[in-house]
């Protein structure tokens, strides 16, 4: 089975062992069995925040392919790891249940969306996020992890942390196996707490907007930075942002000049825009299909034609392609402005 076949980069070699684990059980007992015998493990949800080398993965595979939304109170749904993310956001909106709306279009499964913590126009999925139930790996044994018990930051979480504390480890401590949510019985409103959203709407900051609408604006901005899947356009076949927003002491932002967008991010550090970066560094939409770029990836790769952000596979692209054009953007930006750009997805097999 090709890795490639499996994540929306369409990049990736071969798995030695492949299980399509249809329930709970099923997994835990894949996982269990490729511990137990020292293979190489790589658990896959969606294959939306992950790059894989092209050599493919010299073990087992676990997909997640468990799904189902469950609400277990006027405001608590529970849902599976394998279910998928958009389709389960639609399902809240559908229920007149706000917290997720802003979270719309985001490939992948609801399993990955504590892992990173995945946030977009002014929501993050801890804002709303109750517990998980887990298969910790260590501990043989089912866990649940409360909100407090994950430790989340900017696209980070303790689920993360276990993951890349270690050099070896392809996969995390814990395998999210369902997530509960408290959301809102908002009926059909919900506050807008982003200004470009709120611009879509028609309305400021803070006030509110009918359900459904947030959600069609919401695919709408997504969709013109070629963030929603579309196997028909090549921009959308990515692992979604590459890079994310450093986060830099004010000395550093204090080098910038005045126009670079900064949001505050505790005390003494600033959040900067990983796209102004890229772009005020001279790398526009589209670099790599240049005629003086295409070097890189003779075309097969580039930033995506829409917005800086991604790296796409323009159709017959290999991982070290995506990596060429994102090391060269890397390198860019820490010349231009000393800032060092930090991939977002999960790399298994490959570095940047």
């Amino acid at each position: 089975m090709r890795l490639a076949d499996h994540t929306t980069s369409r990049v990736g070699g071969p798995a030695d062992h492949w299980v399509t684990a249809t329930s709970e059980a099923a997994a835990i007992s894949a996982i269990r069995l490729a511990d137990e015998s020292g293979s190489p493990l790589l658990v896959l949800g969606g294959g939306s925040n992950t790059l894989m080398a092209d050599a493919g993965f010299p073990g087992t595979v676990v997909q997640l392919a468990f799904a189902g939304i469950e609400q277990r109170s006027a405001d608590t749904v529970r849902m599976a790891a394998g279910q998928d993310w958009d389709r389960a956001v639609a399902w809240t909106v559908g229920h007149g249940l706000s917290g997720l709306e802003a979270l719309s279009g985001i490939p992948g499964s609801a399993g990955a969306t504590p892992v990173q913590n995945v946030g977009a126009y002014g929501a993050d999925v801890s804002q709303a996020l109750v517990s998980v139930r887990a298969w910790d790996r260590q501990a043989g044994r089912v866990v649940e992890l409360a909100n407090a018990d994950l430790g989340f930051g900017y696209r980070d979480s303790v689920i993360k942390r276990s993951l890349l504390e270690d050099p070896e480890a392809t996969t995390p401590r814990w395998i999210v196996l369902s997530v509960d949510f408290r959301l809102r019985s908002a009926g059909t409103a919900a506050p807008v707490r982003y200004a470009q959203l709120a611009r879509a709407l028609g309305v400021r900051e803070g006030e509110t907007a009918p359900l459904a609408l947030v959600r069609q604006e919401v695919l709408s901005l997504r969709a013109g930075k070629g963030m929603v899947l579309d196997p028909a356009d090549h921009d959308t076949w990515s692992t979604g942002s590459f890079f994310t927003n450093p986060v830099v002491p004010d000395a550093v932002r204090a080098r910038l000049p005045e126009g670079a967008p900064a949001f505050g991010a505790g005390p003494g550090r600033v959040k900067l825009s990983a796209a102004w970066l890229i772009e005020h560094a001279g790398f526009g939409r589209g670099y790599g299909l240049g005629e003086a770029e295409r070097h890189l990836a003779n075309g097969r790769a580039s930033l995506s034609t829409k917005h800086t952000l991604a790296v796409t596979n323009r159709g017959e692209a290999s991982t070290e392609d995506l990596l060429a054009v994102a090391r060269t953007v890397r390198d860019g930006v820490e010349r231009a402005w000393g800032v060092r750009l930090h991939p977002e997805p999960v790399l298994v097999g490959c570095a940047l």
